[in-house]
């Protein structure tokens, strides 16, 4: 029966009308002639057809209970009328197969078959037929009688609707308003079977929508005179009102929001151009119903979820056809309405704040969807909404929005108001889902929004500590999270005030203890999915007081140097020069500080009072080793940009020059202190030499300077430094109108103290040379004379710095002469660390060129360079180490030799620092002879192997290390003794205690496979298989990780070399040959 109802309305739309033979007759009376006919056929078919009479007699009964018109002078609505009259035959018939199905049990032979269909179910074809037919119903039966302005114009649509839009005659009874009310009513009864009601909402929901607005809403023009001239009664405008949010809450939300939208209109548009029809705006009346209608979707829950979808499905992923730029921005334009609309409280609301209690949670929900595709473009809408209500309440969006968000962390500092039963040690305070969430939400706001708002800058700053602990903790490992923490902290850091950036980095470091930072009681912990939690820490026994004393003074260490790395990345902005001139000032006050007064009494003698400022003088001490740790991890971590403008500069020799000045007034003066001095005011001679560019407003700042060299030039006892002192503060007051000698000759050496080679440009080297050759012989005759009365030289360093850098340049010019390699020579000698490791450099430079007068000097050149090995400074020995290294490269005969006799020899003639030096310059030798060092594989390899078995484990470490750099340069000569290495890698790898010598064995393997590449298949081909059990045995029974991860890159690499071998690339070659 339910296939004979489809089969009729089918029959009943597919009909022709006949053949209008040659007249030439408009569309619209094809259009009515096809209807005429239809309703024709479908009257004889139901007369004639006996396998419809059952459904004639269903019609019929239908027809005479049915309280409608159903005949018209109209032939569409007669059309519609008997459409409605199938559709609603085809519901009773489903309803009452559906009724009498009885589903059988399943076989238990076949349990994975199918179950039985209801008979109810349609096919996909007669749903294709079904929706045809409410498409017709629609078209002829809604949307005609729209008034203009409610719902899309059937003229906008489509050509045919246009046609219909002409031939539906209004005029014709039943009246226009009683035929929408008619069509509306029956769709919504058919609609009440499910599978019919999902194929009328998913595509005739905004239709039917307009159609209960128009009849529920629309106000009436004029009242009637009598009731029966209305056309509807009041109660049928009560059912429109009540069917029209029955439907709104039965459909999927943003399908009701898109709808909606669309009925509400944009704004007005003009209609007068013919050719193109514009959809006219709406009334007012509807703009009003669906904006109310739109906060009650709004208000309900999951309501913002269902307006950000109903918008962004609408509208589509961006512009269509359009370029990803404007696909982008209109993206982003979505995102600043929908934010616009949350931000917004509705009337129906009773305040801003109930609103904002109803709505935050859901826009913070939006920030946690797990579908990629979605969760991007919700996330941008929660965001943007985010910023926009706190721009537009900060007061409710940090009551609601950044409470919520920042409860985990606030959490922690909040500790008091947590009960005692929930303080018990291990008791978790934040979970590891609530911190990850945590740490994502605030990127998410704050970094990815980029809106230094002060509502959003004032509610992060009380928990900076616990960010800042919680980056140092995740840089002990591997956490997903780290990056989140730092751009966190490097986006407050950049937006806040330089004072109140200055004082968080205090707090950070520790000195600044009004910062709120994680409480001594709590800690972090690794949690089990990956992340970090936070829990009660353990309480500490008497027993294990030192191992949290120890713990505490590793992790103040760890803070400081993860303090260095966060700010290194604040170098640009100028905040990582700021604090680290914040430091030097510090510095200056440790200085001027009387430390005499912790030479106090015994504790046994001493008063409460007394403890107390006991106490306080420690902490005081403690603060000033923690001033000195920060600028020893400064000075390491940031380069030589950490000044970026003239100000930071001149705060930088300000704090210099009062520290000297303090340390004179206590009489404390050293050597680094003179060097630091000098470097300082070989900073201002540069600026005030012509490096940069000065203004005006520059030279105002300069002149912070003049008090302080006024001090300098009256007490430093170095008559040199007095001088210079003086005469920049001439220069500075003149605005570089006058300038002395030694401002160029301090400038001159600043320059070559940062380019000691010489690399400086041809004008500034020319420049200074002229105004300094007789201060030069001067300087030298003073040196010789000195050493002649066996006297210590106490030259300047900038004077010393000036001589070595002018003997480089006078090389630059031509042949270096005795005289000069003599005196580099003796510099090498010199006391101060600069002058002899610049000396150090320049004699490499010269054996790097092949200069003959240096060469002809090679054994006593050797000897300087092993005798400065010993220096305990890096710069002096790493300058020996370049020198033996680019020594040996030309002599390697002559030095490589007495170099392995010198690395096998045992601790007793050689410590073990000096011969770990001379392993690092035979690891530089072997990496310059390249090919060549086949010539010396016997006694490199040799001194290697027997360099493995040493007592000392830092030796054997390091002939591994240089084992690895030998074979990996091997090649095929490594086959004559690929055994003996197997065998020394094998058992070190396997017996060895220390670490970091099994760490050594499998890198040597790692390196092996990347030297030898595609030539190991050949090379190891005796020894593969025992390599690759080695490797294995490691990654299965090594305790340490490092050594477990150099096991798994040496497998990657055997890996790829087998693959290769066995699959190898194809190649795409075409030869050609030339017969003969």
């Amino acid at each position: 029966m339910s296939a004979t109802a489809v089969d009729n309305l089918f029959f009943f739309f597919s009909s022709k009308a006949s053949d209008s033979g040659s007249l030439q007759i408009t569309k619209h009376d094809v259009l009515l002639a096809t209807l005429s006919s239809n309703l024709s056929a479908l009257e004889d078919k139901l007369l004639k057809d006996p396998h419809w009479k059952k459904l004639k007699l269903l019609r019929d009964e239908i027809a005479n209970k049915a309280e409608w018109p159903q005949n018209s002078v109209d032939v569409t609505w007669s059309f519609t009328s008997q459409t409605l009259l199938l559709l609603l035959c085809l519901k009773e018939t489903m309803i009452h197969l559906a009724a009498d199905f009885s589903p059988g049990k399943p076989s238990l032979r076949t349990p994975e078959a199918a179950p039985a269909l209801s008979p109810d179910t349609l096919s996909i074809s007669q749903q294709k037929t079904v929706q045809s037919v409410l498409q017709f119903v629609v078209t002829f039966g809604v949307c005609p009688y729209l008034v203009p302005g409610v719902g899309v114009p059937l003229r906008c649509r489509t050509a045919f609707g246009a046609v219909v839009q002409d031939v539906v005659c209004l005029s014709a009874p039943p009246d226009a308003t009683r035929r929408l009310y008619t069509s509306c009513r029956i769709l919504l009864n058919i609609a009440h079977h499910t599978s019919l009601g999902s194929l009328i909402f998913c595509r005739h929901f905004g239709d039917i929508a307009a159609g209960l607005c128009q009849l529920g809403f629309c106000p009436t023009k004029r009242k009637p005179l009598k009731p029966e001239e209305e056309v509807l009664t009041e109660e049928e405008r009560t059912f429109s009102r009540e069917a029209l949010r029955d439907i709104l809450d039965q459909v999927y939300q943003p399908l009701a929001v898109r709808e909606l939208l669309i009925l509400q209109g944009g704004p007005p548009q003009s209609c007068t151009d013919e050719k193109t029809q514009v959809r006219c705006r709406a009334p007012a009346w509807l703009r009003r119903l669906c904006g109310q209608l739109l906060s009650e979707r709004l208000m309900k829950p999951s309501g913002v979820q269902a307006v950000v979808r109903g918008i962004l499905e609408g509208a589509g992923a961006g512009v269509a056809g359009g370029s990803d730029a404007e696909a982008t921005a209109a993206d982003w334009k979505k995102c600043d309405l929908i934010a616009k609309i949350l931000a917004s409280c509705p009337q129906q609301s009773l305040s801003p704040e109930d609103y904002y209690r109803d709505i935050c949670p859901q826009i913070l929900d939006l920030f946690h969807f797990q579908d990629k595709l979605t969760a991007r473009q919700f996330q941008r809408v929660a965001t943007t909404t985010f910023i926009t209500m706190s721009r537009e309440r900060p007061q409710l969006a940090s009551k609601y929005l950044l409470e919520p968000v920042l409860a985990p962390l606030h959490r922690c500092l909040n500790t008091a108001e947590i009960p005692e039963s929930g303080m018990a040690p291990g008791t978790i305070l934040v979970t590891e889902e609530e911190l990850s969430r945590c740490i994502e939400d605030v990127f998410k706001v704050y970094v990815v929004g980029n809106e230094p708002l002060t509502v959003l800058v004032d509610s992060l700053l009380p928990v900076l500590g616990v960010l800042f602990s919680l980056y140092c903790f995740t840089k002990q490992s591997v956490s997903h999270i780290r990056s989140l923490c730092q751009e966190i902290l490097l986006w407050i850091l950049g937006k806040l005030e330089r004072k109140k950036a200055i004082a968080s980095l205090k707090g950070f470091a520790g000195l600044d203890k009004s910062v709120s930072s994680l409480p001594s009681l709590c800690q972090f912990r690794a949690a089990a999915q990956g992340g970090i939690m936070i829990t009660i820490k353990e309480t500490v026994c008497d027993e294990d007081e030192d191992e949290a004393l120890y713990q505490k003074v590793s992790s103040e260490q760890c803070r400081v140097e993860h303090l260095g790395d966060l700010l290194s990345h604040c170098q640009e902005c100028g905040l990582a020069g700021d604090f680290f001139i914040f430091c030097l000032q510090e510095l200056t006050h440790v200085a001027m500080e009387n430390e005499t007064e912790l030479k106090t009494k015994r504790f046994s003698s001493k008063s409460v009072l007394e403890l107390e400022q006991h106490q306080t003088l420690v902490e005081g001490q403690g603060q000033k080793l923690l001033v000195l740790q920060l600028l020893a991890v400064l000075c390491e971590r940031m380069s030589e940009q950490i000044f970026t403008n003239i100000t930071q500069v001149v705060d930088f020799v300000a704090a210099t020059l009062q520290r000297a000045c303090a340390s004179l007034a206590h009489q404390a003066e050293s050597t680094v202190e003179s060097q630091t001095l000098s470097m300082s005011m070989g900073l201002v001679a540069v600026m005030l030499g012509g490096a940069v560019q000065l203004k005006s407003g520059d030279f105002a700042v300069l002149k912070q300077l003049l008090p302080l060299l006024e001090k300098v030039s009256n007490m430093y006892p170095d008559p040199v430094i007095q001088e210079l002192a003086a005469d920049l503060r001439i220069t500075i007051s003149t605005h570089g109108a006058f300038s002395t000698d030694a401002v160029s000759v301090a400038a001159q050496s600043t320059l070559n103290r940062k380019d000691p080679e010489g690399k400086i440009e041809e004008q500034q080297q020319t420049s200074h040379e002229k105004n300094s050759n007789g201060s030069d012989l001067e300087q030298q005759q003073s040196r010789e004379k000195s050493r002649q009365m066996g006297l210590k030289s106490h030259t300047p360093p900038i004077a010393q710095e000036v001589s070595a850098s002018r003997t480089t340049t006078n090389h630059k010019s031509g042949s270096i002469t005795t005289d000069q390699l003599q005196e580099v020579i003796l510099s090498a000698y010199d006391p101060q660390i600069p002058t002899r490791a610049a000396a150090l450099r320049t004699l490499s430079c010269w054996i790097e060129q092949r200069e003959a007068k240096a060469l002809e000097m090679q054994e006593k050149l050797l000897k300087i360079f092993l005798e400065n090995l010993e220096h305990e400074d890096t710069f002096v020995y790493l300058s020996a180490i370049q020198g033996v290294a680019l020594l040996s490269d030309v002599y390697p005969e002559k030095i490589l030799l007495g170099l392995l006799a010198q690395y096998d020899g045992g601790k007793d003639k050689h410590t073990p620092e000096t011969r770990m030096k001379v392993g690092e310059v035979l690891m530089r030798v072997v990496r310059a002879l390249g090919d060549m060092v086949s010539k010396y594989r016997e006694p490199l390899i040799h001194t290697f192997l027997r360099g493995a078995r040493d007592p000392d484990s830092a030796h054997r470490a390091s002939s591994l290390s240089n084992l690895g750099e030998l074979c990996q340069r091997l090649d095929f000569l490594l086959g004559s003794v690929v055994h003996e290495v197997t065998a020394c890698l094998i058992a070190v790898a396997k017996t060895d205690h220390e670490v970091q010598v099994r760490r050594a064995a499998i890198h040597v393997i790692v390196l092996l496979f990347r030297g030898l590449s595609q030539k190991a298949t050949e090379v190891l081909r005796d020894v593969l298989k025992d390599l690759y059990h080695l490797l294995k045995h490691v990654v299965r029974l090594e305790p340490d990780d490092v050594a477990k991860l150099h096991a798994q890159l040496a497998l990657e690499e055997l890996d790829e070399i087998m693959r290769n071998f066995l699959f190898p690339p194809q190649k795409l070659e075409k030869k050609i040959v030339v017969l003969p």
